[in-house]
């Protein structure tokens, strides 16, 4: 067979055991031919095919990213951007924004913070002040907490005697009055009256976004936003115009629909597959309402918020995986991954008692972990999907709020010591997409600017490259049902390919963030390219 696509003279990391490394690959339509020599490889070239020198640049399989939100992520690319360093920034683009909106019209945003503006937290004033004319909704960058105005609030009917719902908390004074601070489930008081945005919408978002993905190296992503997100994709792959390959997660809530369509986890082609049902243990970190053993350091009657009750998560794990669905369970805190570990060992025991199953069920974010649960997730065959960027963003608030126990926080090493399989994300829009600065924070456990130092934040959880990519390549293959298509360039497995513009295998480890890159080929046609190489 000849090729029509030939990358030659590159250093090639396979991620394959059975050749790790070669110079040059082969690609015949939307499929890797080979792997080999530049001279073995080239003479697989078919008349009027196309060979490409790379000049040592280093090649990758596509890169996968394992959790991020791509409705959210789309069209929160045309909200007020609230990760700001200071209050009064944030407060300064709220401003703006209202200037250019019809008065009425909601002023959305994320990525507020309040720890890095000095731990307290904002109040529906703050927001009054510069925009006292539209309702204004930010989520926090945890998305696990939302800030609301007045106006908001009265549009949602919010006052002193609206009670806290089940699974959340209305932020009070001392008066009893909401100060405009959401957490958890409460947020939803708000949502619900935000005006949503149709499928052709979020298609119309999504499409747009999807070039800023391709430059940074990814060619798959796994989807964790809701139904409206799935007629999305579907709408883009209708139109010719789905330029990623989806993995797409169900929320618990549809869970119950989708059992009664006989969806199953796997299901799909090379484009648009579906993964796995989708519940929340409980908060995060940033607000304070991920779900501990013992109280946060400091708030001694602050053990967290259970956003499900471990019984009720049982029972849709037992229901999902009896009619053939994988579940992944959102678990930040370490009483929330123990309970989360207890609920897949009874599911576990129930799939062995029906013969064994195929199911590959997930931990996102694994964020903390009591030592007596290290090794679980390995036992049980569960899958770790974690997100290496949170180490390095969330190293000073753990070290505020958890005390000692953040030794075993973002404990990548530690699980694939365990035997566990490691597949990496970002959570985007809560951190950036860009699958390189992950693989930074897993090999460096530091920020861009060097901090805490070369020694490290728990610097024996670092990982090797070939670590960090095999989380973002393979790991992520597999947990989407996925790895004998794709994850790594063998022979047979789709060509998503991605090309760097340095070996961040051999260079300084800090410098993998200001490695570039240059070529982005999904199935077998290059999607982004440097105009410079």
């Amino acid at each position: 067979m000849s090729a029509d696509l030939v990358l030659y003279n590159a250093k090639l990391y396979t991620m394959d055991e059975r050749r790790a490394r070669a110079s040059a690959i082969a690609i015949r339509g939307n499929t890797i031919l080979a792997a080999g020599d530049d001279v073995s490889m080239r003479n697989l070239l078919r008349l009027g095919g196309t060979a490409i020198d790379l000049r040592g640049k280093c090649v990758l399989p596509g890169l996968i990213d394992a959790h991020l939100h791509m409705e959210w992520t789309a069209l929160g690319l045309k909200n007020v951007n609230a990760e700001t360093p200071t209050l009064d920034e944030v407060l300064r683009r709220v401003e703006e924004r209202a200037k250019t909106t019809p008065k009425g019209a909601w002023i959305r945003g994320h990525g507020w913070n309040q720890n890095v503006w000095g731990g307290a937290f904002p109040t529906k004033v703050d927001l009054d002040r510069v925009a006292p004319e539209h309702p204004v909704w930010l989520t926090a960058k945890s998305g696990h907490a939302g800030w609301a105005n007045s106006v908001a609030m009265k549009l949602a009917g919010v006052s002193a005697s609206t009670p806290n719902p089940a699974s959340g908390e209305i932020d009070r004074d001392s008066s009893g009055q909401p100060t405009g601070i959401f957490f958890e489930d409460a947020a939803e008081l708000i949502t619900r009256i935000v005006p949503q945005p149709t499928a052709d919408e979020v298609a119309d978002a999504m499409r747009e976004a999807i070039p800023l993905f391709h430059k940074v190296g990814l060619t798959g992503v796994h989807d964790f936003d809701g139904a409206t997100a799935l007629a999305a994709w579907q709408m883009l792959k209708e139109r010719g115009e789905l330029k990623l390959r989806v993995s797409k997660t169900i929320p618990v809530n549809l869970q119950e629909h989708a059992i009664a369509l006989g969806l199953r986890s796997g299901f799909g082609d090379d484009w648009i597959r579906i993964g796995s049902v989708k519940t929340f243990a409980d908060g995060a970190l940033g607000p304070r309402t991920a779900l501990m053993i013992d109280p946060y350091e400091g708030e001694i009657a602050n053990r967290g918020i259970a956003v499900t009750d471990k019984e009720v998560m049982f029972e849709h794990v037992r229901r999902a995986s009896a009619a053939g669905l994988s579940s992944t369970i959102h678990a930040i805190g370490d009483k929330a991954n123990h309970d989360v570990l207890d609920v897949f060992e009874m599911v576990r025991a129930e799939e062995r008692a029906r013969g064994g199953t195929r199911l590959r069920h997930r931990i996102e974010h694994v964020q903390l972990l009591h030592p007596d649960d290290f090794n679980r997730l390995a036992e049980l065959n569960v899958i770790a999907s974690m997100q290496p960027i949170h180490a390095t963003s969330d190293m000073l608030m753990a070290d505020q709020y958890w005390g000692k126990r953040s030794a075993g926080a973002y404990a990548w090493r530690t699980q694939l010591k365990a035997g566990a399989m490691l597949a990496f994300g970002s959570d985007s829009p809560v951190e950036t997409f860009d699958p390189l600065v992950g693989i930074h924070a897993a090999v460096t456990r530091r920020r861009a600017d060097g901090s805490p130092g070369p020694d490290s934040w728990y610097a024996e959880q670092r990982l090797t490259v070939h670590e960090a990519v095999h989380g973002f390549t393979l790991g992520a293959a597999y947990a989407a049902y996925e790895d004998t298509c794709k994850g790594s360039l063998t022979p047979g497995r789709l060509a998503d390919v991605v090309i760097l513009d340095r070996d961040i295998f051999k260079i300084d480890p800090m410098d993998i963030l200001r490695t570039k890159v240059v070529g982005t080929i999904l199935d077998g046609q290059f999607v982004w390219r440097d105009p410079f190489f």
